[in-house]
C-alpha cells in the first residue's frame, strides 16, 4: 500500500496521559517506530511538540475523544499538521487493547492515507462557538428555572400558568413579586394585571386563591433571584458575542498566530482583503431568513462560520450537519433512511428555525412544509425544512444577497408540468375528462 507520509505520528489522548507513537519510514522502505508517553500539564504538552519537531514530523493524527483533545490541539496546530479524526472511523482491531497498540494504529492508517480528519474551525471561530455554547446552556438553565418555579407555583395551588401563557411576564412577575412581598389580597394582585390580561379579571382571581405556605414563599423568591441573575448574565454573553463578530475580520495582533481568513468571498473587502464586521454583515444575511432570529443565527455562524469554500456545495453543507437522508442501500433496496448523529448545537438551532418559519402563512417555506408533511409527517417534514434552510444559509454567504421571500406560489410554479400532470391523472380516474388550456388563451 502507498504511503502519504513518511513521517507520521499517532496520538492516544488521556485526562491524563498521551501516548505518542512516530513513525518514521527511511529512504530505503525500511520502518520504525518510537514509542513516548506524556503528562497533559502544558509543560509536558509543549515536550511532547519539542520530540514531535525534532524527529520533523510533519503530520499527527488523535482521535476526538470528548474535550481531551482540544488542549493537545491548541499548543500543536501552530507547528504541525493535525488531523482529528472521529473514534468509530479507526476502531482497533479487537484483542490486544493498550494505549501503545492504540497509537501504533493511528500512526499505520495516518501513514497510508486512511485518515479523513474532522473539521476543525479556525481559532477565532472557536472562540465564538464557547461563547454562543455557553450562552445555549445559559438559557437551558433558565428554562429549568422556570419549571422548577412553576412545581412551587403548583404545590401552593397556584394556578398562574393556567391563565397566563408565560409567568415570567411583566404581569405575572409582578404578582410574583408581590407575593413574596407579602400580599395576601387577590384583588391587589390582579390589579397588577397589564395589557390584554385585564380581560381575564375574574379567571386571575381564582388562579391566585392558594395555600401558600411560609417555604413556597422562600422558594419563589430565591428562584426569581436566579432568573435575574441568569437574564442578566444571558445578556453580558449576548453583547459579547455581538462584539466577537463585529470584531471578525480584523487583522490579529503583531505576532499573533490567529487565523481569521474564514470570510466568505461575498464578505470581504476590494482585492479579498477581510475587512471588519464581516461576522456582523453575515449574522444580518442569516437573520434575513425567515424563522431565524438574531441568537439563533450566531449559533448556526459560530458551527459553521462565515467561509462556504470548506464545503463543496450547499448538498455538502446539509450532510455535514447531518440533516440529508442517511445512505444505506442493499440488494438495490434502501434499508434505512434516517439522518445521522451531527453538530446537536447547529441542528437544534436550525430545527427551531424550522419550527418558526413554517408558521409564516404565506412562505415558501410553510407551503413546502405543507406539501411534504402530508407525505411523509410533521417530524420528517421539519427536518425536511430545516435541510432547505441550511442550504438557503449556504447560498446568502457565498453570494452576499439578502433572502428574498418568493411567496407560497413559487413552489407550485416550479414544479406545474408535474402538478398539472397530477391533477389530470387524478380527474381521469375519477371518470371525467379534461383539458387545460392557459388563462389567458381562454379569455382571447
Amino acid at each position: 500500500m502507498q504511503i502519504m507520509y513518511a513521517r507520521c505520528a499517532g496520538l492516544d489522548v488521556h485526562k491524563k496521559t498521551v501516548v505518542a507513537c512516530v513513525r518514521l519510514v527511511a529512504d530505503d522502505g525500511s520502518v520504525s517506530t518510537q514509542v513516548r508517553t506524556f503528562g497533559t500539564m502544558t509543560v509536558d504538552l509543549l515536550a511532547l511538540l519539542d520530540w514531535l519537531v525534532v524527529l520533523e514530523v510533519t503530520h499527527v493524527a488523535m482521535e476526538s475523544t470528548g474535550e481531551l483533545w482540544k488542549p493537545v490541539y491548541n499548543l500543536l496546530e501552530s507547528a504541525l499538521t493535525i488531523l482529528v479524526v472521529n473514534a468509530q472511523h479507526i476502531k482497533h482491531v479487537p484483542g490486544r487493547k493498550t494505549d501503545v497498540k492504540d497509537a501504533e494504529w493511528i500512526a499505520d492508517l495516518l501513514a497510508h492515507g486512511l485518515l479523513r480528519a474532522s473539521f476543525v474551525p479556525p481559532a477565532p471561530q472557536r472562540m465564538l462557538r464557547d461563547l454562543t455554547r455557553q450562552r445555549t446552556a445559559l438559557i437551558q438553565e433558565r428554562a429549568r428555572v422556570v419549571q422548577r418555579m412553576q412545581k412551587v407555583l403548583e404545590w401552593a395551588n397556584l394556578k398562574l400558568s393556567a391563565v397566563v401563557t408565560d409567568i415570567t411576564g411583566v404581569s405575572a412577575r409582578a404578582m410574583l413579586t408581590a407575593l413574596v412581598g407579602g400580599q395576601t389580597d387577590v384583588s391587589a394582585l390582579v390589579g397588577l394585571a397589564k395589557g390584554s390580561l385585564r380581560t381575564k379579571r375574574e379567571a386571575l382571581e381564582q388562579a391566585l386563591r392558594g395555600t401558600l405556605q411560609p417555604h413556597h414563599t422562600f422558594m419563589i423568591a430565591r428562584h426569581l433571584g436566579h432568573l435575574d441573575f441568569l437574564e442578566e448574565e444571558i445578556a453580558t454573553f449576548d453583547a459579547e458575542i455581538a462584539q466577537a463578530l463585529e470584531e471578525q475580520g480584523k487583522p490579529p495582533p503583531a505576532g499573533s498566530s490567529m487565523d481569521v481568513g474564514q470570510g466568505a468571498v461575498a464578505l470581504t473587502g476590494s482585492g479579498g482583503a477581510p475587512e471588519r464586521g464581516r461576522g456582523e454583515a453575515a449574522a444580518q444575511l442569516v437573520d434575513s431568513v425567515p424563522g431565524i432570529g438574531r441568537r439563533v443565527a450566531e449559533i448556526i455562524l459560530a458551527e459553521i462560520g462565515t467561509d462556504m469554500r470548506r464545503f463543496a456545495d450547499a448538498g455538502h453543507l446539509a450532510s455535514w450537519a447531518r440533516l440529508s437522508p442517511g445512505q444505506h442501500e442493499s440488494a438495490g433496496k434502501r434499508q434505512n433512511s434516517r439522518i445521522g448523529s451531527g453538530n446537536r448545537y447547529l441542528r437544534s438551532a436550525l430545527i427551531q428555525a424550522a419550527h418558526a418559519g413554517v408558521k409564516q402563512k404565506g412562505s415558501s417555506l410553510a407551503a413546502f412544509y405543507q406539501r411534504v408533511a402530508a407525505r411523509r409527517g410533521k417530524k420528517k417534514a421539519i427536518v425536511a425544512v430545516a435541510h432547505k434552510l441550511v442550504r438557503i444559509i449556504y447560498h446568502l454567504l457565498t453570494t452576499g444577497e439578502p433572502y428574498l421571500e418568493r411567496g407560497a406560489m413559487a413552489l407550485d410554479e416550479r414544479q406545474k408540468d408535474r402538478l398539472l400532470g397530477r391533477l389530470q391523472q387524478r380527474i381521469v380516474q375519477l371518470g371525467y375528462t379534461v383539458h387545460l388550456e392557459p388563462a389567458a388563451a381562454t379569455a382571447a
